[in-house]
């Protein structure tokens, strides 16, 4: 299967947060750069755009970013939104995953074959692992809604090797440029395309002391978890400033 126009919808995840690349738009790639890539190797004239903001909810990804994909007539969507609602201290998934479903029937019906994915599984997670029951009613709507719509699945939640903190940036929240080349590997495995793309090399693991291990978590609590919280409280986002990386249909190069 080939694909002429493919569109990438959501937030930091399919942004590229984590994945540095200070040459490009807002200073990242992500694995929808590295699969897109991948893809215009197999078609004359292949486009690409990126309209996935980081810090966004659910809601506004589907009220902002929609309805200009429809207008770009893609034959191929990705979409990852709803982590960021399910974080917050209320959220009501079965409205959430209504609300999705219903534009993902509005996708479907134009005729773009969806991507879709889970969330990743936080139960290891010493912050976010209280909330690993919502993540599991969440991701089993999303499995039916993705069924429901013919959708290629990407199940996050079942990549174990994201057990793996190499996979993960600094932040500890979105993925490093060998999580993000590991994503594009399971998208394009899910989707059935050839590709010659594997894992980054990972960096030795350094054993670090009790001590250490103290000092490691306070420096991610202060630099991290602590604005993180302090955005939520505020109703601030970190993509409050910014504007979509590719937010037209261009050709891919490199």
């Amino acid at each position: 299967m080939t694909y002429q126009r493919y569109v990438a919808l959501g937030d930091s995840f399919t942004e590229g947060v984590g994945d540095h690349d200070e040459a490009l738009p807002n200073g990242v790639r992500g694995w929808a750069d590295r699969v897109a890539a991948v893809l215009a190797t197999r078609v004359e004239g292949f486009e690409y755009a990126n309209l996935a903001i980081r810090g966004r909810k659910l809601r506004p990804i589907l009220a902002e970013q929609v309805e200009p994909a429809l207008a770009m007539r893609p034959d191929l969507v990705s979409i990852y939104a709803g982590a960021n609602d399910v974080l917050r201290p209320r959220v009501d998934i079965d409205g959430l995953v209504a609300a999705y479903d219903a534009a993902l029937q509005r996708l479907a019906n134009s005729g773009a074959h969806l991507i879709m994915f889970t969330a990743y599984d936080p139960g290891d997670a010493p912050v976010f692992g209280a909330l690993r029951g919502r993540f599991a009613i969440y991701n089993e709507l999303v499995r039916q809604v993705a069924d429901r719509h013919g959708a290629t699945l990407v199940d996050f939640w079942r990549l174990r090797d994201y057990r793996d903190d190499r996979l993960w940036d600094t932040d500890r929240m979105h993925m490093s440029s060998a999580g993000h080349q590991r994503m594009a590997i399971a998208v394009l495995d899910a989707l059935g395309v050839e590709h010659d793309l594997v894992p980054l090399v990972l960096a030795d693991r350094t054993a670090l002391s009790a001590r250490e291990r103290r000092v490691a978590n306070l420096q991610w609590a202060t630099e991290h978890a602590v604005p993180w919280i302090r955005r939520r409280l505020t109703g601030t986002s970190s993509g409050d400033a910014l504007e979509p990386r590719w937010p037209r249909p261009a050709p891919v190069n490199g």
